[in-house]
Protein backbone atom coordinates (compact mmCIF):
# COMPACT_ATOMS: atom_id res chain seq x y z
CA UNK A 1 0.00 0.00 0.00
CA UNK A 2 1.28 3.31 -1.06
CA UNK A 3 1.64 5.90 1.89
CA UNK A 4 2.04 10.09 1.93
CA UNK A 5 2.96 11.60 4.99
CA UNK A 6 2.47 15.15 4.69
CA UNK A 7 5.02 17.43 6.12
CA UNK A 8 3.29 21.00 7.16
CA UNK A 9 3.11 23.97 8.84
CA UNK A 10 0.03 25.28 10.37
CA UNK A 11 -1.38 28.15 10.94
CA UNK A 12 -3.96 30.00 13.22
CA UNK A 13 -6.61 29.78 10.44
CA UNK A 14 -8.72 26.75 10.23
CA UNK A 15 -9.53 27.65 6.82
CA UNK A 16 -6.46 28.14 5.78
CA UNK A 17 -5.33 24.87 7.33
CA UNK A 18 -8.02 23.37 5.23
CA UNK A 19 -7.13 24.60 2.06
CA UNK A 20 -3.22 23.58 2.89
CA UNK A 21 -5.09 20.11 3.85
CA UNK A 22 -6.64 19.59 0.46
CA UNK A 23 -3.96 20.70 -1.56
CA UNK A 24 -1.30 18.14 0.49
CA UNK A 25 -4.42 15.66 -0.39
CA UNK A 26 -4.79 16.15 -3.91
CA UNK A 27 -0.65 16.11 -4.52
CA UNK A 28 -0.41 12.80 -2.32
CA UNK A 29 -3.42 11.31 -4.91
CA UNK A 30 -1.21 12.36 -7.81
CA UNK A 31 1.39 10.22 -6.31
CA UNK A 32 -0.64 7.00 -5.90
CA UNK A 33 -1.12 7.32 -2.39
CA UNK A 34 -4.19 5.39 -1.14
CA UNK A 35 -3.40 6.68 2.41
CA UNK A 36 -2.58 10.07 3.08
CA UNK A 37 -1.82 11.52 6.72
CA UNK A 38 -1.45 15.04 8.28
CA UNK A 39 0.11 15.85 11.21
CA UNK A 40 -1.39 16.29 14.64
CA UNK A 41 -3.27 19.87 15.29
CA UNK A 42 -3.29 19.86 10.74
CA UNK A 43 -6.66 22.27 11.49
CA UNK A 44 -5.33 25.07 13.61
CA UNK A 45 -1.94 25.03 15.60
CA UNK A 46 -0.62 24.99 19.00
CA UNK A 47 -0.62 28.44 21.26
CA UNK A 48 -4.15 28.90 19.57
CA UNK A 49 -7.02 29.21 22.30
CA UNK A 50 -8.45 25.59 21.01
CA UNK A 51 -11.52 26.01 22.60
CA UNK A 52 -12.92 28.73 20.25
CA UNK A 53 -11.44 27.17 17.09
CA UNK A 54 -12.94 23.70 18.09
CA UNK A 55 -15.79 22.03 15.61
CA UNK A 56 -17.46 18.61 15.84
CA UNK A 57 -16.75 15.48 13.72
CA UNK A 58 -19.73 16.83 10.96
CA UNK A 59 -18.83 20.39 11.24
CA UNK A 60 -17.42 22.51 8.30
CA UNK A 61 -13.53 21.54 8.75
CA UNK A 62 -14.04 17.57 9.08
CA UNK A 63 -16.52 18.11 5.83
CA UNK A 64 -13.97 19.82 3.81
CA UNK A 65 -11.71 16.64 4.74
CA UNK A 66 -14.17 14.27 3.87
CA UNK A 67 -14.87 16.11 0.61
CA UNK A 68 -11.53 15.83 -0.91
CA UNK A 69 -10.94 12.27 0.58
CA UNK A 70 -13.96 11.28 -1.49
CA UNK A 71 -12.67 13.50 -4.60
CA UNK A 72 -9.34 11.76 -4.75
CA UNK A 73 -10.55 8.42 -3.45
CA UNK A 74 -7.74 8.55 -0.77
CA UNK A 75 -7.97 7.66 2.54
CA UNK A 76 -7.08 10.64 4.96
CA UNK A 77 -6.30 11.23 8.20
CA UNK A 78 -5.76 14.40 9.92
CA UNK A 79 -5.42 15.86 13.38
CA UNK A 80 -8.30 18.17 14.58
CA UNK A 81 -9.44 19.66 17.90
CA UNK A 82 -13.43 18.65 18.64
CA UNK A 83 -15.62 19.89 21.57
CA UNK A 84 -15.48 17.86 24.97
CA UNK A 85 -17.01 18.48 28.23
CA UNK A 86 -16.29 20.99 30.73
CA UNK A 87 -15.05 23.66 28.08
CA UNK A 88 -11.87 21.44 27.24
CA UNK A 89 -11.69 20.09 23.78
CA UNK A 90 -10.25 16.74 22.38
CA UNK A 91 -7.11 15.87 20.26
CA UNK A 92 -8.64 14.39 17.61
CA UNK A 93 -7.78 12.26 14.82
CA UNK A 94 -10.10 12.38 11.62
CA UNK A 95 -9.75 9.34 9.53
CA UNK A 96 -11.91 9.33 6.60
CA UNK A 97 -12.06 7.55 3.12
CA UNK A 98 -13.50 4.62 1.18
CA UNK A 99 -15.40 2.20 3.80
CA UNK A 100 -13.70 4.35 6.12
CA UNK A 101 -14.82 6.95 9.23
CA UNK A 102 -13.43 7.18 12.62
CA UNK A 103 -12.22 9.18 14.94
CA UNK A 104 -9.53 8.76 17.88
CA UNK A 105 -8.89 10.82 20.60
CA UNK A 106 -5.12 10.88 22.29
CA UNK A 107 -4.93 9.21 25.45
CA UNK A 108 -1.78 10.12 26.68
CA UNK A 109 -2.06 13.66 27.03
CA UNK A 110 0.92 16.13 27.06
CA UNK A 111 1.86 16.61 31.00
CA UNK A 112 5.60 17.09 30.39
CA UNK A 113 8.45 19.58 30.02
CA UNK A 114 6.49 22.41 31.39
CA UNK A 115 3.59 21.66 29.02
CA UNK A 116 -0.22 20.79 30.87
CA UNK A 117 -1.82 19.31 27.54
CA UNK A 118 -4.85 18.52 30.45
CA UNK A 119 -5.83 21.48 31.18
CA UNK A 120 -7.15 22.49 27.69
CA UNK A 121 -7.89 19.11 26.66
CA UNK A 122 -9.83 16.08 27.55
CA UNK A 123 -8.33 12.20 27.36
CA UNK A 124 -9.53 9.77 24.62
CA UNK A 125 -9.97 6.09 25.92
CA UNK A 126 -10.07 3.73 23.05
CA UNK A 127 -7.58 2.22 20.74
CA UNK A 128 -8.61 2.52 17.29
CA UNK A 129 -7.92 1.22 14.38
CA UNK A 130 -9.41 0.97 10.86
CA UNK A 131 -8.68 -0.80 7.53
CA UNK A 132 -7.69 0.77 4.21
CA UNK A 133 -7.24 -1.69 1.25
CA UNK A 134 -7.36 -4.83 3.54
CA UNK A 135 -4.14 -3.27 5.72
CA UNK A 136 -5.50 -2.85 9.29
CA UNK A 137 -3.97 0.28 10.77
CA UNK A 138 -3.27 1.39 14.60
CA UNK A 139 -4.32 5.29 15.20
CA UNK A 140 -1.47 7.21 17.21
CA UNK A 141 -1.03 10.97 18.47
CA UNK A 142 2.40 12.37 19.39
CA UNK A 143 2.77 11.75 23.17
CA UNK A 144 1.40 8.54 22.61
CA UNK A 145 5.19 7.81 21.21
CA UNK A 146 6.63 7.30 24.70
CA UNK A 147 3.65 4.62 25.62
CA UNK A 148 4.93 1.19 24.19
CA UNK A 149 1.63 -0.70 25.25
CA UNK A 150 -0.74 1.52 22.88
CA UNK A 151 1.31 0.06 19.94
CA UNK A 152 1.38 -3.27 20.95
CA UNK A 153 -2.32 -2.70 21.73
CA UNK A 154 -2.29 -2.25 17.64
CA UNK A 155 -0.50 -5.53 16.70
CA UNK A 156 -3.05 -7.57 19.03
CA UNK A 157 -5.65 -6.15 17.34
CA UNK A 158 -4.14 -7.30 13.58
CA UNK A 159 -2.71 -3.66 12.89
CA UNK A 160 0.46 -4.39 10.66
CA UNK A 161 1.05 0.03 10.44
CA UNK A 162 1.01 2.33 13.26
CA UNK A 163 0.29 5.67 12.65
CA UNK A 164 1.56 8.51 14.58
CA UNK A 165 0.64 12.26 13.97
CA UNK A 166 2.46 14.90 16.04
CA UNK A 167 3.36 18.41 16.45
CA UNK A 168 6.65 17.26 18.45
CA UNK A 169 8.12 20.14 21.14
CA UNK A 170 11.41 21.52 20.09
CA UNK A 171 13.82 21.64 23.18
CA UNK A 172 17.16 19.90 24.67
CA UNK A 173 17.46 16.42 23.09
CA UNK A 174 13.85 16.34 21.66
CA UNK A 175 15.09 15.72 18.30
CA UNK A 176 17.23 12.59 19.14
CA UNK A 177 14.64 11.07 21.48
CA UNK A 178 11.83 11.61 18.17
CA UNK A 179 14.55 9.77 16.26
CA UNK A 180 14.90 6.37 18.44
CA UNK A 181 11.52 6.30 20.05
CA UNK A 182 9.68 6.09 16.92
CA UNK A 183 12.36 3.37 16.20
CA UNK A 184 11.81 1.95 19.17
CA UNK A 185 8.17 1.47 19.08
CA UNK A 186 8.19 -0.23 15.31
CA UNK A 187 10.47 -2.80 17.27
CA UNK A 188 8.21 -3.17 20.22
CA UNK A 189 5.30 -4.32 18.18
CA UNK A 190 7.27 -5.52 15.43
CA UNK A 191 4.97 -3.09 12.60
CA UNK A 192 5.43 -0.17 10.39
CA UNK A 193 5.49 3.37 12.04
CA UNK A 194 4.44 6.10 9.75
CA UNK A 195 4.91 9.23 11.89
CA UNK A 196 4.28 12.62 10.80
CA UNK A 197 5.55 15.35 12.60
CA UNK A 198 4.62 19.00 11.53
CA UNK A 199 7.06 21.36 10.05
CA UNK A 200 9.42 23.78 11.90
CA UNK A 201 7.52 26.98 11.77
CA UNK A 202 11.17 28.26 11.79
CA UNK A 203 13.41 26.39 10.17
CA UNK A 204 15.99 29.08 11.64
CA UNK A 205 15.03 28.16 15.35
CA UNK A 206 17.66 26.31 17.06
CA UNK A 207 15.06 22.66 17.70
CA UNK A 208 17.48 22.18 21.01
CA UNK A 209 15.73 25.72 22.15
CA UNK A 210 12.51 25.28 24.60
CA UNK A 211 9.54 26.00 22.68
CA UNK A 212 6.58 28.42 23.71
CA UNK A 213 4.22 25.50 22.31
CA UNK A 214 4.62 21.86 20.95
CA UNK A 215 4.46 23.45 17.04
CA UNK A 216 6.81 20.89 15.53
CA UNK A 217 10.46 19.80 14.65
CA UNK A 218 9.60 18.24 11.22
CA UNK A 219 11.36 15.16 10.48
CA UNK A 220 8.66 12.61 9.43
CA UNK A 221 9.55 9.02 8.92
CA UNK A 222 8.50 5.95 7.97
CA UNK A 223 10.16 3.07 10.14
CA UNK A 224 10.37 -0.63 8.97
CA UNK A 225 8.67 -3.11 11.27
CA UNK A 226 12.31 -4.36 11.97
CA UNK A 227 13.09 -0.70 13.36
CA UNK A 228 14.72 0.42 10.07
CA UNK A 229 14.39 3.65 8.46
CA UNK A 230 12.34 3.92 5.60
CA UNK A 231 12.73 7.08 4.83
CA UNK A 232 12.69 10.50 6.74
CA UNK A 233 11.94 14.32 5.83
CA UNK A 234 14.27 17.41 7.00
CA UNK A 235 12.47 21.01 9.10
CA UNK A 236 11.04 22.04 6.33
CA UNK A 237 7.09 21.25 4.72
CA UNK A 238 7.71 18.39 2.73
CA UNK A 239 6.28 15.00 0.92
CA UNK A 240 7.38 11.54 1.78
CA UNK A 241 5.93 8.98 -0.18
CA UNK A 242 6.57 4.90 0.64
CA UNK A 243 5.23 1.79 0.43
CA UNK A 244 4.36 -0.57 3.30
CA UNK A 245 4.20 -4.21 2.93
CA UNK A 246 1.65 -6.07 5.30
CA UNK A 247 3.52 -9.31 5.00
CA UNK A 248 6.80 -8.29 6.22
CA UNK A 249 5.40 -7.28 9.41
CA UNK A 250 3.98 -10.53 9.80
CA UNK A 251 7.30 -12.07 8.76
CA UNK A 252 9.32 -9.64 11.64
CA UNK A 253 6.92 -10.59 13.93
CA UNK A 254 7.12 -14.32 13.38
CA UNK A 255 11.14 -13.96 13.14
CA UNK A 256 11.59 -11.43 16.64
CA UNK A 257 8.50 -12.86 18.37
CA UNK A 258 8.38 -10.46 21.03
CA UNK A 259 4.61 -10.50 21.20
CA UNK A 260 4.93 -13.73 21.35
CA UNK A 261 7.44 -13.93 24.17
CA UNK A 262 6.19 -11.48 26.06
CA UNK A 263 5.24 -12.06 29.96
CA UNK A 264 4.09 -9.46 31.53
Amino acid sequence: MRIALCQMTASTDPKENLVDVQDQVRGAARAGARLVVLPEAAMVRFGTPLAEVAEPLDGPWAEGVRAVARETGTTVVAGMFTPAPGGRVANTLLATGPGVEESYDKIHLYDAFGFRESDTVAPGHRVVTIDVDDVRVGLATCYDLRFPELFRAHADAGATLSLLPASWAAGPGKRAQWDLLVRARALDATVWVAAVDQAAPDPGIDPEEPAQAPNGVGHTALIGPDGTVRGQLGSTPDLLIGDVDPEEARRVSRAVAVLDNRKL
